[in-house]
């Protein structure tokens, strides 16, 4: 507090500091707030997508299975080998609450047979239906990739707004209160000691016309 100088002037200005340091925290806490509510609408999306890609999954593992077990194996390889490719994913953003977050622009995955690479009178519809659960899967995949990614950087963002929040309330707001309070009392108790010191000059003042009085009445 040593620093602090007791002066209306600064006790005005430390005032003006906590009102914009109130503000500053309310306003991030509406964030905050508007933050959590869009992280658990996307939650919820999350979780609906895991369970879709947990049952597509197993019944592609499923379809994968049956057609290794009845079909030849070398049919099966070759199809796999002639339906490898890239997959292009163009990748843009967009803000939510002001985060960053990313669009993944795709063609989707999935083919009919012709598209596959694969000759249709060798294969059978096993290896068909396998190529397909596969094709959903990784459709599923990318889909999940997204929503995750913005799951993740909102939580990062309400955590640093939670943190900027205790800083202001905890830290900040307290310490200006504490300066201001400093002031407050230092202004108090030099007005006090000035009235004193007034009240004492006008006795001695007055005691000084009671004494000229007096002597002008001896004379």
């Amino acid at each position: 507090m040593e620093q602090v100088r007791p002066t209306r002037m600064e006790l005005m200005r430390m005032k003006a500091q906590i009102r914009l340091a109130e503000q500053g925290r309310d306003l991030l806490r509406q964030k905050m707030d508007a933050l959590i509510q869009e992280f658990f609408k996307i939650l919820s999306t999350v979780s609906e997508s895991r369970d879709e890609l947990e049952q597509v999954s197993r019944a592609a593992d499923l379809a994968l299975m049956i057609a290794e077990a009845v079909d030849d194996p070398v049919t099966l390889r070759s199809a796999s080998f002639a339906t490898r490719r890239s997959i292009t994913v163009d990748i843009t953003g967009k803000n939510i609450m002001g985060v960053p977050v990313p669009v993944i622009e795709k063609k989707r995955v999935s083919k009919n047979m012709l598209e596959r690479g694969y000759g249709i009178i060798t294969t059978s519809a096993r290896i068909d239906e396998t190529a397909e659960r596969y094709e959903v899967e990784l459709d599923l995949l990318i889909k999940l990739a997204e929503i995750e990614t913005a799951m993740r950087r909102l939580g990062t963002e309400i955590q640093m707004n939670r943190r900027r929040v205790n800083a202001l309330e905890q830290i900040l707001i307290p310490e200006l209160k504490g300066q201001a309070k400093y002031i407050k009392n230092a202004i108090e108790e030099r007005e006090r000691e000035d009235l004193f010191r007034l009240k004492k000059v006008k006795s001695i003042i007055e005691k000084k016309k009671r004494k000229a009085k007096e002597k002008k009445k001896g004379l």
